[in-house]
């Protein structure tokens, strides 16, 4: 039987989550015995043209020429991976959505001539997405089981459900009673609660969970002494593309 071919493509991002996969060490050589990567720049130099079987996005859209290569990507993909926050949601690339393009621009760029970019949106604004995989970066358990998957014709094993959940299996004393504000009640699971494990609060970077309470949230986060604009702030940072935690940053 022929291996799956999968590729990797990256858009408007930092490239951390295709570091993530090279960063597989242990788990690399079982995963790559299993599949063929055919498409993956950051680590080969041997580029093969599609079809492929698995696709695998990182970063958000942010440009016309973006907007044309996403929808020949979906075109050589039989499944398509939204791979990480900015592909999924816009990730940080789309604060910049909440602030006019020209202010934008002048306060990144020096010579404005060559700039053509456009409005920050995950992939699926664009073209069908078959599998998200959260995360800023993602989970390498996660990228694993969703390979495992691929190959065994199942859907993965992901979580829905809030990051609450997990830091209650993992017996952590609770961030937000300890005074610091927390995405953790909005936010889907699946990073094993990294941050509030470290005893920080959750920052929301893996986008909604599937029974999202953005606008409750918002107001406890007023109550607990955040500014609204620290509070918008909160909920723009990774997902604010999503209804959900839109819903949060105009609660107040």
């Amino acid at each position: 039987m022929a291996k799956p071919r999968i590729a990797v493509f990256k858009f408007s991002s930092c490239a951390g989550c295709q570091l993530e996969i090279v960063n597989l060490e242990n788990a690399l050589l079982d995963v790559l015995g299993a599949i063929d990567v055919a498409y993956f720049v950051m680590a080969s130099r041997d580029m093969e043209e599609g079809p492929y079987d698995i696709g695998f996005v990182e970063g958000a859209v942010t440009s016309p020429h973006e907007i044309e290569r996403i929808k020949e990507v979906r075109k050589n993909c039989k499944i398509l991976v939204a791979m990480g926050t900015c592909a999924c949601t816009g990730g940080l690339p789309s604060i910049k959505n909440w602030t006019s393009q020209r202010e934008m621009e002048a306060r990144v760029y020096t010579e404005l001539w060559a700039i053509n970019s456009t409005t920050a949106y995950g992939i699926d604004h664009y073209v069908p997405v078959d599998v998200y995989l959260r995360g800023c970066p993602i989970d390498l358990n996660e990228l694993v089981d969703l390979v495992k998957a691929a190959l065994l014709g199942v859907a993965p094993p992901f979580r829905p459900h809030a990051i609450c959940v997990e830091c209650k299996l993992k017996e952590n004393a609770c961030v937000m009673l300890q005074g610091k504000p927390c995405m953790g009640p909005v936010t889907a699971g699946g990073c094993g609660a990294l941050c509030p494990s470290h005893n920080k609060g959750c920052e929301g970077c893996r986008g909604p969970n599937n029974d999202t309470n953005a606008a409750s949230l918002a107001k406890t986060f007023a109550e607990m002494g955040l500014s609204k604009a620290d509070v918008v702030r909160k909920f723009r940072k990774y997902a604010g593309n999503t209804p959900q935690f839109n819903e949060g940053a105009e609660a107040l």
